[in-house]
């Protein structure tokens, strides 16, 4: 349960509201005239718009849609996608559920209605306008054309056409450009974790990048620099509970430790320390790591070593991946060794098929008394994604001037690595090139990865083809040294299609229900 849910009136609000496609009025009639009285009501309404709006679930499996991770359980949601064979009566993870808009349209509709304070009133209108743009943000850069709702529907109303991507998107920035205004930069208590200024500027920022609106982008970009956010001084310190509400958290999934509900962290680690091994990075993201003189592993001037592959690599690696031979829970983790019936080689049901496994959030299990009810908050943007998002943006419109390199340098100096080589990323192109790299490696097992594959068009490059895992071979139990073999795991094959799958397919059940949406996205 998160802390927004906390006042107990919010579950009026709540249980007669589902996820059914294009939802009515979340109340009934008599309930909801008799309500919205004064501010206690207009808050547990607000709190209820809150509940789910995210979740720290698909934060952490969203990777597992894309070339970062593998998703070894179909019934979790992301492995039909990753391979290319969803289909509308198998989609997998959806989107397309109506609740959580209908819940906010509810309020919308209603909140002009208590006696209560004016400007409170205009900040949650504010708060809620942020839930509803931030669902359709997921949903128009999965699917394309989404019918646009902005009232609460009475049955004839329900069964609505698309709206075209483009009209979305400018309501979702038009929302955004309004509402960040009316929110304070901060909150303290109790409030910590309601949205803010620059959650929504963040947002905005990111619709405008993703659709290319570089320049707006910046500006966004500016406003959020002119906050008080700040790089924290570790970023492996970023993921700990003790450091949670951080100064580089702009927006965050929150929940309250004391109820101890997020159970999706005890799905990562190895089985040996009592996890499912649901999330499985891959080699491909091991390899996009640069070594620690600031090349990458295919620089034959590096200092990378394929035998000793994890040695004089970017911090950040052993920050996100548990690797073979790296010292976890009690031990050193062997996930290589077919042979060896004690460690971590690749059973079904509970050990790694990549041999790697995600270490943001559990980089030490004693931070929690029981890793499977733990009360941490789910980062959903941070401010290394706002730098990187202007250092981007300035590049490609050849803006490149010192303060995209500076931008750049503050990430990578955070984790120990050096300054950009202004001599070898001096163009467009090469900057691109540094700059997507970074953005994969600093945001990696975040959940952003599927939708920069995306907007950047490299499906057919990154997500064709047999996904591969660590080498086989041996790891020392003494101290973790590694003995590998030339055999490397194979994990699966992927298809993508270029004119198919940038469009998650929409589940033959809304088509069902909604026929006035038909046909389907291309393809499917």
């Amino acid at each position: 349960m998160k802390k927004y849910s906390l006042i107990l009136v919010v579950l009026l609000y709540l249980t007669a509201c589902n996820d059914d496609f294009l939802d009515k009025n979340p109340l009934d009639k008599l309930s909801n005239e008799t309500f919205w009285n004064n501010e206690t009501d207009a808050i547990a309404a607000a709190n209820g718009c809150y509940n789910s709006w995210w979740d720290i679930y698909y934060v952490l499996y969203f990777d597992c849609a894309s070339d970062n991770a593998y998703n070894p359980y179909p019934w979790e949601g992301f492995q039909v996608q990753a391979t290319g064979l969803a289909s509308p009566s198998n989609t997998g993870s959806s989107f397309m559920g109506y609740g959580n808009i209908t819940k906010c349209n509810s309020f919308l509709e209603n909140i002009d209605r208590p006696v209560m304070d004016e400007n409170l009133r205009k900040r949650l209108k504010a708060e809620v306008r942020f839930l509803r743009a931030w669902d359709y943000f997921i949903k128009v850069t999965l699917y394309g054309d989404v019918p646009l709702v902005e009232q609460l529907l009475n049955p004839a109303e329900a069964n609505l056409p698309r709206t075209a991507k483009a009209e979305v998107v400018k309501f979702i920035l038009d929302e955004l450009n309004e509402v960040y205004q009316d929110l304070p930069e901060s909150y303290a208590g109790s409030d910590v974790g309601r949205i803010t200024q620059g959650a929504a500027l963040a947002l905005k920022a990111r619709m405008e990048i993703f659709e290319e609106k570089y320049e707006d982008c910046i500006n966004s970009c500016l406003k959020i620099m002119d906050l008080d956010y700040a790089l924290f001084e570790n970023y492996k310190g970023l993921y700990k509970i003790a450091n949670e509400n951080n100064q580089e958290v702009i927006l965050d999934v929150q929940y309250a430790e004391s109820l101890g509900t997020t159970w999706v962290l005890g799905v990562m680690p190895p089985n040996s320390s009592g996890g499912w091994s649901s999330i499985n990075p891959t080699q491909a993201l091991v390899d996009a790591y640069e070594c620690v003189d600031g090349k990458t592993i295919d620089d034959p001037t590096s200092v990378y070593n394929p035998d000793s592959p994890y040695d004089n690599r970017d911090s950040r690696l052993a920050a996100t991946i548990i690797y073979p031979g790296a010292y976890y829970g009690s031990n050193y983790l062997n996930s290589i060794d077919e042979n060896d019936p004690n460690g971590d080689y690749y059973a079904p049901y509970g050990r790694s098929k990549t041999g790697y496994y995600p270490r943001k959030y559990i980089d030490d299990l004693n931070d929690y008394p029981n890793v499977w009810e733990t009360g941490i908050n789910g980062i959903v943007i941070r401010y290394a994604e706002v730098l990187l998002m202007y250092a981007e943006s300035k590049t490609e419109i050849n803006a490149i001037d010192a303060t995209v390199y500076d931008a750049l340098d503050a990430i990578r100096q955070r984790s120990g690595m050096p300054k950009v080589d202004r001599q070898v990323y001096n163009s467009v192109d090469k900057l691109r090139e540094l700059i997507r790299r970074e953005r994969r490696v600093e945001l990696a097992m975040e959940g952003v990865r599927w939708f920069d594959i995306c907007r950047w068009q490299i499906g057919d490059e990154v997500m064709n083809g047999m996904v591969y895992g660590a080498r086989l071979g041996t790891v020392d139990p003494n101290d973790g040294t590694l003995n590998l073999t030339d055999e490397r795991i194979e994990v699966e094959t992927r298809i993508f299609d270029e004119s198919k799958h940038y469009l998650w397919p929409i589940p033959q059940s809304v088509m069902d229900a909604t026929p006035a949406m038909m046909p389907n996205n291309p393809k499917y």
